[in-house]
């Protein structure tokens, strides 16, 4: 008799337990689900959203300025409270539930990010629910020990998990896609972000190199093999450490599991692609310090960040999303103003700025296309069941809407000390 694969990634779709989706509230109130169809209607000055509701009727909201168009199905009028009182982490419950659907849940984060002046707090969690949500998040922080616990969280769902859906460089950043090759496949286009990085670092052969998040080594890998450079790679996963350091073929490259807030060598150059999004507010400016510590005088930084616009900062630090309550917990985009100001009173130069934000709406949707092939091939390791890769694929979905909406953007920088 063949043994049951043993269940994997059960802690991902349980995370949101002691995170309030409004399941109470929605089931009292349902009926005053009016008000925040209408509210919606109102801030929706750029799209429209062909809804079809629970009685059957169908409704189209907004329509005033162009914009995508999404269709959805509100099979319960609970999935609204849900929205309306634990915003994306009530709406994601509602979705699992089966309370909304639609052909494509793209358009629909795209249009509220998009309009994310007009509808202000429509998908934010509120009231009660905003307190736990906050409390909850609060609870998951990036100490030593809270970031290593994190990290484990979603790196070491398995190499092989990552593996089966990634390119075959193993990045998990954004590619940076040629806007004047439409055919550019993702490992080529991961192939550019890379040398783009390696590039910004001006590193000469023979020079040390640190990567702080070094993830599978990609970029570790090509800094010592193309550019003949040492590297000492950090991260906080075992299971990306002994992924690089099986890669490692003879390489001077050194991978060690360590926290960025204990390194004490000097560099000719730091590296660091998404990376910082897992510090945490609190914690920038020790991520900023160990740069200028590390960092030698007249040396480069390259960095490549994911930041949220900062007209919607506030809102978002003071909650808990669906991302961080399911995918990154202790996780948190930059405010680009704030993170830049604090890098500049550290002495650092920044300089050089490409956002690149269409081209991580395009990663994540080929992402999500290699998902779906692998799960139909039959190439997905075993122990993940459906309500897992239900989850994912909404993550894939949820993040590619909030790029291609504007609310989210990603750029590289080279920090100048």
């Amino acid at each position: 008799m063949n043994a049951q694969p043993p269940p994997r990634g059960r802690h991902v779709v349980k995370a949101g337990r002691g995170f309030a989706t409004a399941g109470l509230v929605s089931r009292l109130f349902a009926r005053g689900f009016g008000p925040v169809i209408d509210r919606i209607d109102a801030g929706l000055a750029h799209g429209s959203i062909l809804a079809t509701l629970p009685d059957g009727s169908r409704r189209m909201l907004g329509g005033r300025g162009a914009g995508p168009v999404a269709e959805i199905h509100l099979h319960d009028w609970r999935s609204l409270l849900r929205l309306a009182s634990s915003g994306s982490v009530g709406w994601y419950r509602a979705w699992e539930l089966g309370e909304w659907s639609s052909p494509d849940p793209v358009p629909i984060f795209d249009l509220f990010t998009r309009n994310r002046a007009t509808l202000g707090n429509a998908g934010r969690a509120k009231g009660l629910s905003r307190l736990v949500n906050s409390v909850q998040h609060a609870l998951r922080g990036n100490s030593r020990r809270g970031s290593r616990r994190n990290i484990e969280f979603h790196y070491d769902l398995g190499n092989d998990f990552y593996a089966a859906w990634l390119d075959p460089t193993m990045s998990y950043s954004s590619a940076l896609f040629s806007a004047a090759d439409s055919d550019e496949t993702l490992e080529q286009a991961q192939h550019r972000k890379i040398a783009a990085i390696a590039d910004r670092l001006a590193a000469q052969p023979g020079d040390h190199v640190l990567e702080i998040g070094c993830g599978w080594g990609s970029l570790a890998h090509h800094l010592a093999a193309e550019r003949q450079l040492r590297v000492t790679g950090l991260t906080l996963s075992e299971q990306q450490a002994e992924w690089a350091l099986r890669a490692n073929t003879g390489l001077p490259v050194e991978i060690r599991i360590a926290d960025y807030r204990d390194e004490t060598g000097v560099y000719d150059a730091i590296a660091s692609v998404e990376m910082v999004e897992a510090v945490g507010q609190q914690y920038w400016p020790d991520f900023l310090d160990a740069l200028h510590r590390c960092l030698k005088p007249g040396g480069r930084a390259a960095l490549q960040y994911i930041r949220i616009a900062d007209d919607i900062f506030q809102a978002y630090s003071q909650s808990a999303d669906f991302i961080q309550t399911y995918i990154f917990p202790g996780g948190l985009l930059l405010s680009e103003s704030r993170f830049r100001a604090l890098a500049e009173e550290r002495g650092f130069a920044w300089t050089d700025q490409q956002d690149m934000g269409d081209s991580y709406a395009r990663t994540l949707k080929l992402w999500r296309e290699n998902l779906d092939m692998a799960v139909e091939q039959g190439r997905m390791p075993p122990g993940f069941d459906e309500r897992f890769l239900r989850l994912w694929r909404y993550y894939l979905m949820y993040c590619e809407g909030g790029f291609r909406g504007g609310g989210i953007n990603v750029a590289q920088v080279t920090l100048i000390k």
